[in-house]
């Protein structure tokens, strides 16, 4: 029997002024707050506007993906390590996540329209087992292997745009 490899998924959510889900717009709007007000500590002298001016000349305002970040925790929380709008076949979400990672796209201090963040999700380890044309079957990495004649249950999802295999072994 040949070992089954062990893939990571990365999902890569973007949220920005057109989101229309509620969750998201929670999301976009603290994380905006919150970047108004972090990136004083950057711009005392109000010289720059935009998040790319502050990072090109602001020394440590890489930070601010960080410190931006840290308004959004409770409501990853509130998504009870699953992540959103990734589902299977079924129509079931039943990807979970282990950790993320919070990005700035982009933002400006005089015009909340241009901020943009990103959520990266990267998902608890998974067994590749087969894709099959524009899908993927994967199944759950359990601590005790199968016994002879035991179901594996799988999940069959197909591969939506800023989601990819993140590692594999």
């Amino acid at each position: 029997m040949t070992a089954k490899k062990i893939i990571t998924l990365r999902y890569r959510k973007i949220i920005g002024i057109n989101n229309n889900n509620a969750w998201d717009k929670l999301v976009f709007t603290d994380s905006y707050k919150e970047f108004k007000m972090q990136s004083q500590l950057y711009n005392q002298e109000k010289k720059y506007h935009t998040f790319g001016e502050l990072i090109h000349f602001s020394p440590g305002a890489e930070k601010l993906h960080f410190l931006v970040g840290g308004a959004i925790t409770n409501y990853l929380k509130q998504l009870g390590e699953v992540i959103p709008d990734i589902t299977n076949n079924l129509g079931l979400h039943f990807l979970k996540f282990k950790h993320f990672r919070f990005e700035l796209i982009n933002s400006d201090l005089q015009d909340i329209e241009k901020h943009l963040v990103a959520l990266n999700f990267y998902s608890e380890d998974l067994y590749f087992l087969e894709q099959i044309g524009p899908y993927l079957l994967t199944s759950k990495v359990d601590a005790a292997p199968l016994k002879e004649g035991e179901e594996e249950f799988t999940d069959l999802f197909i591969i939506p745009p800023y989601l990819t295999i993140h590692s594999i072994k």
